[in-house]
């Protein structure tokens, strides 16, 4: 039997996948278009809180086929997918039972079908009012102080959720106590408040509240059971003794109690206070006393303060004192006084009872009588005031300030003198009066003019600051509360110290100098205070070549009978006290330059033409010597021969041998060898005259004349060598 179920679902099952298959393939074949696609809501979108709504997507398609396609349908709430189902109808539905607020929103569908997809419009759902809260308290009795818990739930919502608490007393239509609060994760919440001193009945009301896309949405409010509050403790009462009119002298007391509730555990405290202070207080009783001697200044308003953790509870009652003599006044001729004048202080009371009076002084007792005379001294300033009594009644009167002003001494004036003033560096001056009563005025003088006022409350000097530039006086004056015209000191004379700032250095004539005239160079300084050590330097030379000190502004230094050497440049400086070591400062360069005075360089000129023309002539003399003695040499040579002495027949051999032989050769030798005339003697020079010679025939007489020229070799050698020298002739000599 199993087994034929088993072939019957075999077959079955085939026969289902086949139609699916055809399906398939029809679907394939056929065509498909969809026309609209579109939401319901049943009954409407907007609906109550806990009312049913249905969702509907209604989807048109148009198709080849006779079988109904199968598409996806999907639903959206604000663009969150929250339903999906494959379907062939052409409505689908969504039911949501009793709507809620988080049901509220923005809802659309959307149809798939094979590649096609077609979405609806958004539509807005909208839910009203929010699901009724529940309230519940922890107790329905409570103690004044005491606690309440209320819990406020929505369960049927979701979070977050605002919730609004109020607190109510029995019978009073405004509530007492107003707390709210959101709560994010969860739908309820839970607060407490405190019992207050003034409840009796009290009841909470509880409002929920969400936000649904841009508005709020609210429950209805909701009322909880009624508590009942009991007093942890009464209010506080006074008790005044005596009873009636309390007169000054009379004991005072008051008293403040109260009844305390057996359940309570703690005491609370019982404060007694008198425009704010405090005057009596108590803790862990049932009430607390204040104990004093009546005086006027008892008279007021008196509260007694009953305080727990949670609960205060206050009374008031106004306390009045007869007055059994007035407050004494104490009177002054004068609060200012000068030393030596007279001090009068008398002490009297409105009516002249029988008082006993006394005048202190700062607590120490001057006069046991109503009135105080004598001789004012600066021991007397201060604070006076009058005690007058009756019995154990004292009163004290307003206080006197007695100012007894000495007169001042003469002031003295002075200065740190242990250093000197340097200009621009700033200076204390000291004024001080060493006796005389303060506070002190103090004006410093400046050449006449009040530069400073200072106030000093003690005989300690005022100091003053001052920068002098040049020597100056300051006189200081003074005075106090002294009825004497002011005092003034003496004079006190500053020297300041004015550093050299600016160094210039200056020729007094033109920086070019005339040879054997005069330099003066000046070196000047600013209005700088002396002695002045002045420095006079050349250019790239460590050491000054001339050094001065002085007290004036300016320093010279003369050079007389400048020379070439006396020319370059030059610079100075200059330092005193006020300067330091390592800042001395430099004056300018200044460049001297040294010419030549115009007669010097005529005569010079005039010497150097002179030498010139000394050596011209000198030259031009020996030239015409050297000619004319050239000239005589060949004439000479050109006479007829005439017996001579031997001596002189040997020297004119020897000469004419020399001439034949002009380099010196000895002919014997030959070809052979040659022997210098003069092997020791630097080789000679040679040089050639030329000289027109003019000879006449001695037969022809007078009438025919020859001009030759003849040239002339002299040789120059050692002048003590006269047989040395040669000469020769070219040409012929006619009419040898």
């Amino acid at each position: 039997m199993q087994l034929g179920w088993v072939q019957g679902g075999k077959m079955w099952l085939g026969v289902l996948l086949t139609l699916l298959l055809c399906s398939s393939l029809e679907g394939q074949e056929n065509s498909f278009t969809i026309n609209s696609i579109r939401m319901a809501f049943l009954p409407r979108q907007e609906v109550q809180n806990g009312d049913n709504l249905t969702l509907q997507c209604i989807v048109d398609i148009s198709t080849t086929s006779h079988v109904k396609p199968q598409y996806q349908l999907l639903f959206y709430k604000d663009d969150t997918l929250f339903h999906n189902i494959s379907s062939t109808e052409s409505t689908e539905s969504y039911f949501i039972a009793q709507a809620r607020v988080y049901n509220a929103g923005i809802y659309k569908c959307t149809v798939l079908l094979n590649n096609k997809e077609r979405t609806t419009s958004e539509y807005k759902v909208l839910v009203k009012r929010v699901s009724t809260p529940i309230v519940t308290l922890d107790k329905k009795e409570a103690i004044e102080g005491g606690i309440v818990t209320v819990h406020c739930s929505v369960p049927e919502e979701k979070p977050p959720v605002h919730f609004t608490i109020e607190k109510f007393e029995l019978d009073i239509k405004d509530f007492k106590q107003k707390r709210e609060k959101t709560s994010p994760n969860q739908n309820f919440v839970t607060l407490e408040f405190t019992v207050e001193e003034q409840d009796r009945v009290i009841f909470f009301q509880c409002q929920a509240s969400i936000i649904s896309g841009t508005h709020v949405e609210n429950s209805t409010i909701v009322r909880s059971d009624l508590v009942t509050v009991r007093e942890s403790f009464s209010n506080p009462k006074f008790h005044i003794s005596p009873k009636g009119v309390i007169t000054e002298g009379d004991p005072l007391l008051i008293r403040c109690t109260i009844q305390v509730t057996p359940v309570v555990r703690v005491f609370p405290e019982i404060i007694i206070q008198k425009d704010k202070v405090i005057v009596a207080h108590s803790q862990r009783e049932k009430e607390a006393n204040y104990s004093v001697m009546a005086m006027t200044e008892h008279n007021g308003n008196y509260t007694c303060k009953v305080e727990a953790s949670r609960i205060s509870k206050v009374s008031s009652i106004v306390v009045n004192i007869t007055e059994l003599f007035s407050k004494p006044k104490l009177e002054s001729s004068a609060t200012s006084l000068d030393q030596d004048e007279r001090l009068n202080l008398w002490c009297s009371i409105l009516g002249a009872p029988p008082v006993n009076f006394t005048i202190q002084k700062e607590g120490v007792i001057v006069s046991q009588a109503q009135n105080f005379t004598k001789k004012a001294s600066k021991w007397d300033s201060g604070t006076y005031t009058c005690i007058a009594g009756i019995g154990k009644v004292v009163k004290k009167s307003n206080t006197v300030q007695i100012t007894v002003c000495e007169m001042l001494s003469k002031p003295q004036i002075f200065y740190d003198s242990g250093s000197e003033v340097i200009k621009g560096q700033a200076i204390k001056i000291s004024c001080q009066s060493e006796n005389g009563t303060s506070p002190i005025s103090y004006h410093l003088l400046k050449a006449n003019n009040i530069l400073e006022t200072r106030t000093v409350a003690s005989n300690e000097p005022a100091v003053f600051k001052d920068n002098p530039t040049h020597d100056t006086e300051y006189q200081c004056f003074v005075e106090n509360c002294h009825s004497h015209t002011e005092m003034e000191s003496k004079r006190l004379k500053v020297k300041v110290i004015a550093p050299v700032e600016n160094v210039t250095l200056s020729i007094l004539q033109n920086k070019m100098v005339e040879s054997g005239n005069d330099i003066v160079l000046r070196c000047s300084v600013n209005n700088a205070s002396g002695p002045i050590t002045y420095k006079f330097y050349r250019e790239k030379e460590v050491r000054p070549f001339y050094q001065n000190i002085s007290s004036e502004t300016k320093a010279f230094w003369f050079k007389t009978q400048a020379s070439k050497e006396h020319e370059g440049q030059y610079y100075c400086t200059a330092s005193n006290r006020a300067n330091s070591a390592k800042n001395v400062p430099q004056s300018n360069v200044l460049t001297v330059r040294v010419f030549l005075a115009p007669w010097k360089k005529g005569l010079i000129a005039v010497v150097v033409i002179g030498v010139i023309i000394a050596i011209l002539v000198l030259g031009a003399r020996c030239y015409f010597l050297k000619k004319a003695k050239a000239k005589q040499m060949p004439v000479e040579m050109s006479r007829p021969a005439v017996p001579l002495l031997t001596s002189n027949n040997e020297k004119m051999s020897n000469f004419n041998t020399e001439a034949n032989n002009p380099y010196g050769y000895d002919e014997d030798i030959g070809n052979h060898a040659m022997k210098p005339m003069n092997e020791n003697k630097e080789p000679m020079t040679l040089e050639y005259t030329e000289v027109e010679v003019t000879s006449c025939e001695p037969h022809e007489g007078l009438r025919t004349k020859g001009t030759e020229t003849v040239y002339s070799e002299i040789r120059k050698t050692d002048p003590d060598l006269m047989g040395n020298r040669h000469s020769r002739t070219e040409g012929s000599l006619v009419g040898t």
